[in-house]
């Protein structure tokens, strides 16, 4: 029987509201990537972005869940935690960062690109002075509309940012998983546990494909 691709790989993950609920990404992936042998810390913070991991902010829900435990989902609280304080408890090796549609300014004319870029590149110089191997997950495809304005031109132009200026991290590319509106959403934007599992799946089968995650596996 073939060893599990992410065998004794430990691996950090933090991201916004698609991995703060109990039906959204947040279970399927860390079951998908125990699967493969990693054994996972994951952490949601609803409507945190890049910086927002740099300091300790309150947020409106959250969530945490470990490899063989099950999940623990605060509505109504919650905060994030800087991410050297998580790197130094954790000693990652492998740090995964779910964090794109809360850079959208999906309701704006046009991105803010110099906040946008201030906000990512503090955090992956955070990372990369703890010298942790890191992975940018993207924005996938929602529909047009719904309650947070999310539209095909933005998430487009939000991915090809985030692919432009997220290194040293890797950058996988959610925008391949699907097409326009493939995924059913509940309101433009977060999606039903069907397409949750899909973009768990696609994620996990990308970062075992990337070189930077094979070489873990030599270390």
């Amino acid at each position: 029987m073939a060893a599990a691709a992410l065998a004794g790989i430990a691996m950090l993950i933090i991201g916004e509201s698609h991995m703060s609920f109990d039906d959204h990404l947040i279970n399927p992936l860390v079951d998908d990537l125990t699967a493969q042998g990693a054994k996972v810390h994951a952490i949601g913070a609803c409507g945190a972005h890049a910086a927002d991991w740099l300091k300790t902010i309150t947020v409106k829900c959250s969530a945490e869940r470990r490899s063989g435990e099950k999940g623990v989902f605060r509505t109504g609280s919650g905060e994030t935690t800087p991410i050297k304080q998580l790197i130094a408890k954790d000693k990652p090796d492998l740090i995964l960062i779910i964090i794109g549609d809360t850079m959208g300014s999906y309701d704006k004319d046009v991105f803010p690109r110099a906040w946008a870029w201030k906000s990512v590149t503090d955090l992956t110089k955070e990372i990369a002075s703890t010298k942790t191997t890191c992975v940018w997950v993207g924005p996938a495809y929602g529909s047009e509309g719904g309650s947070y304005f999310k539209n095909q031109k933005r998430t487009e132009e939000l991915s090809k940012f985030f692919s432009q200026n997220v290194a040293p991290c890797g950058y996988i590319d959610s925008l391949k998983f699907s097409k326009p509106a493939e995924w059913r959403t509940l309101d433009g934007q977060h999606y039903a546990p069907a397409g949750y599992k899909l973009w768990s799946a696609a994620i996990t089968k990308a970062l075992i494909e990337m070189p930077m995650v094979q070489q873990l596996r030599k270390k």
